[in-house]
């Protein structure tokens, strides 16, 4: 990829590359972004994660979603050149109230040449309709508004709407090695607690990061006015983001916890929070400390992420 790849049409696409990231020495701040967009996260894995989003007095009601993701990008020999990135496909199992809502995204890598495809089923209605605003700074799915659709992975989608600065490089502490955050059988009252994560489950490591600054164009409407991501040099993976509102003050600050799931090999995120500074409430998904590990190379193919797999998929 260092010999071959380029970024394509003003920087929303990347042609020449494939399997991982693209530019192994980012050269600006589009460079750095991309990579941790087209990041190694296997070729498919499945998984089921809890979602909660206390109030400020800390009481919550977990969200269980279960979720499947292919990329044909990161196949051995890539995706042949097209614009295909990956699929995915979400489903809340849990609380009943929520159960049964059903999200299919086809991803792509040049959002502006070939937008991203959503469709959602709805159990109430018992179809299945497009989704257009999956994108963006929408809300995320069951996340009260506390996180965008593009704070997904913490950041997915297309880089159009803002202009992309890289500060430099630096050491900071950013979480890593999440291990005890991730540890099987936990309670997880024990770790979501008013106002944060139990910091006796957290671990945080000094690394050095590319500080990336991102401000919302001109003209362009969105909640954020301007971001900074702190992107781990070694995995491509945003480890923090400052977010600020339109009057230019801190309003969010995330944080990817983080782990080597060693059998792929792979550094990837285990709990993704985002914490709203005005409200004193936050979000964090990923809980998995009482479910199923998430398991890789389960054999998900393109046929398995179809509008009608949707429409069969949904049950009541």
């Amino acid at each position: 990829n260092a010999d071959s790849a380029s970024l394509t049409d003003g920087g929303n696409g990347v042609a020449g590359a494939s399997v991982g990231y693209p530019f192994p020495v980012a050269e600006n701040g589009l460079e750095a972004i991309w990579n941790h967009l087209l990041r190694f996260r296997g070729v498919d894995f499945e998984r089921r994660v809890g979602q909660a989003n206390p109030t400020s007095g800390g009481a919550y009601t977990m969200i269980f979603i279960e979720e499947k993701v292919f990329f044909p990008y990161h196949k051995e020999g890539g995706n042949g050149g097209s614009n295909e990135l990956g699929y995915f496909l979400q489903e809340v199992v849990a609380p009943a109230r929520l159960a049964g809502e059903i999200l299919l995204v086809h991803e792509t890598i040049d959002q502006v040449e070939g937008p991203r495809q959503a469709w959602t089923y709805n159990p109430g209605q018992r179809r299945v309709r497009r989704a257009p605003n999956v994108a963006y700074d929408n809300p995320g799915t069951a996340s009260d508004g506390l996180r965008t659709t593009d704070n997904f992975d913490m950041f997915s989608g297309s880089p159009n709407r803002y202009d992309w600065n890289l500060v430099g490089r630096k050491e900071m502490l950013v979480p890593y090695n999440a291990y005890a955050l991730h540890a099987p059988g936990i309670d997880y009252d024990d770790i979501i607690l008013a106002g944060h994560l139990n910091p006796d489950h957290l671990r945080y490591e000094k690394h050095r990061v590319y500080v990336v600054e991102a401000t919302v164009k001109d003209g362009i409407s969105n909640i954020y006015s301007r971001r900074t991501f702190y992107i781990d040099e070694d995995s491509w993976n945003i480890v923090a983001i400052d977010h600020y509102d339109s009057r230019g003050d801190l309003w969010r600050v995330a944080e990817s916890h983080g782990i080597n799931y060693y059998d792929v090999p792979v550094y990837y995120n285990t709990v993704d929070v985002f914490y709203d500074l005005q409200s004193g409430r936050y979000t964090a998904i990923g809980f998995n400390n009482n479910e199923e590990m998430l398991e890789f190379n389960t054999g998900l193919s393109e046929s398995d992420f179809t509008p009608d797999r949707l429409r069969r998929a949904g049950r009541r």
